[in-house]
């Protein structure tokens, strides 16, 4: 069989993101009290390759494995032959004569996609320059258990057009979200990715909406997000970028400009009273913590689907069918 990746967020149909997110609601309830049918990859292995540093990521793709009864190795690029040279594509064949799943954090999507051509067992993005579908799918639960619902929701986004916003814009999408996206001119995110999250909408109910002042999309939002000024890579850009991003804080005026119950997310970590006011971020508002625990449910749910033995019927669990959004199987 043809292994089952996921690369960005449409590699899922909506109904398939939606019996993720029930999938992992389930897995978060039952964690204590765990019975034999949550531990679908007892006997596998997944490789966490991190071309990049990570917190969140690497503990929670760690102790998510485990929990489903896998077996985790970690992998470090820059202390294995992959930081010495050798190729992707040689990496990706070997890997997938040892483990059953490669989880990658990495830097250009391309590498990803050269991966998974290369692989024989789905690959994982945890995280690209391009986008970070684990985190959108954490979120999304995070919206939902709050709310009940994510279709007719606004999600309004400041800061940077990043690989995060472009993950929010795309899930969003398949969510029947609408997602606006406030950034200084000249960082707006991608216009495709802006133009496939509106392809989407038009199925699901959702809208992509790229605008320039922070506090008319914070208008009436029922989630305000933002993220880093200067993401991994971006470090020499720090000083100018928080010049240029200042009156895209996420901070007390914000919040008031939004509904009186919004909920303010932030994907860590944080820098204090620069792209968030520390008060919002540990204000009644923040659910930047419930974000960062649904980062496990939400993504053994995905590693839940991914391999589950077609014989089983377990992906049914996922959610099956198609639509607008309907993703790739390489």
């Amino acid at each position: 069989m043809t292994a089952r990746h996921f690369l960005l967020d449409t590699d899922l149909t909506s109904a398939e993101q939606a019996g993720i997110l029930d999938v992992a609601d389930q897995l978060k309830a039952r964690r204590r009290d765990p019975g034999p049918a949550d531990r679908p990859l007892a006997g596998r292995s997944v490789a966490l390759l991190f071309e990049k540093p990570s917190t969140r990521t690497r503990l929670s793709f760690d102790v998510g494995v485990a929990e489903l009864g896998g077996h985790p190795i970690v992998i470090d690029a820059t202390t294995s032959h992959l930081g010495r040279g050798e190729t992707i594509e040689d990496t990706a064949a070997v890997l997938s004569r040892y483990v059953d799943a490669i989880v990658v954090r990495t830097f250009a999507q391309q590498r990803l996609e050269r991966l998974a051509a290369a692989a024989s067992v789905p690959v994982v993005n945890a995280l690209s320059d391009h986008a970070h579908p684990c985190q959108a799918l954490a979120d999304l639960q995070t919206i939902r258990e709050r709310r009940g619902r994510l279709a007719g929701l606004t999600l309004t986004y400041l800061g940077d057009g990043n690989n995060v916003a472009h993950s929010l814009l795309l899930a969003g999408a398949l969510a029947g979200m609408r997602v606006h996206v406030a950034s200084p001119p000249g960082y707006e995110p991608f216009e495709q990715v802006v133009r496939h999250a509106n392809e989407i909408g038009a199925t699901t109910g959702g809208e992509a909406l790229v605008m320039h002042d922070a506090l008319e999309a914070a208008a009436g939002a029922d989630v305000l997000y933002t993220d880093v000024w200067a993401s991994m890579g971006q470090e020499d850009e720090s000083d100018s970028r928080s010049l240029v991003f200042q009156p895209y804080r996420l901070d007390e005026k914000a919040v008031e400009a939004a509904r009186p119950d919004v909920l303010v997310m932030h994907c860590l970590p944080a820098h204090r009273d620069l792209e968030i006011a520390a008060s919002v971020l540990d204000g009644p508002h923040s659910v930047v913590f419930d974000q960062a625990e649904n980062r496990l449910h939400a993504q053994k749910a995905l590693l839940s689907l991914l391999l589950a033995p077609p014989s089983t019927g377990a992906g049914t669990a996922a959610g099956e069918g198609t639509s607008a959004g309907e993703g790739t199987v390489r």
